[in-house]
């Protein structure tokens, strides 16, 4: 039975020396965790944009590959009122071979349409382009223009 109470008497001294956090504590670590998102968190939302770019440059190109594809068996670019779902459905055409996308065509990575412009495009043979975060003509950063006829396209 001795040995119960000394067991008692050290599960008392346990109790009584545990302690919590303090104020000063928990508020520098709530400190050091603000600083550090303040300052990380800009720079990978900054590469969300950037992705995003990229994603829309990669699209832009396969559209291209595909357009191209398009206009080895058909003899011609679906003109502007066609557009892109020439790519999926067949304009009437008696040589289309298609479908030449596996799915439907995609919108931006902002979910805009990309724009389609043909025979001829502004910029060359056709014009393939998306406007951007901000989906407008223009812009800067996220919200500039990602083009076909800019990122070697043709």
């Amino acid at each position: 039975m001795s040995w119960l109470r000394g067991t008692r008497r050290s599960a008392r001294r346990v109790c009584v020396d545990q302690r919590g956090f303090t104020l000063i504590e928990l508020l520098v670590v709530i400190i050091v965790l603000g600083l550090l998102v303040g300052l990380v968190g800009p720079r990978l939302f900054g590469r969300v944009g950037q992705s995003k770019q990229a994603a829309a440059r990669a699209q832009i190109e396969l559209l291209g590959a595909a357009l191209d594809q398009y206009r080895l068996d058909v003899g011609a670019y679906p003109n502007s009122g066609q557009g892109l779902d020439a790519l999926q459905r067949n304009p009437n055409s008696p040589n289309w071979s298609g479908p030449y996308l596996k799915k439907a065509v995609p919108k931006d990575p902002w979910g805009n349409p990309y724009k389609y412009r043909c025979c001829p495009g502004q910029n060359g043979e056709y014009d393939l382009w998306s406007e951007g975060g901000d989906g407008a003509p223009g812009g800067e950063g996220e919200n500039a223009d990602i083009t076909s006829w800019d990122s070697g396209q043709k």
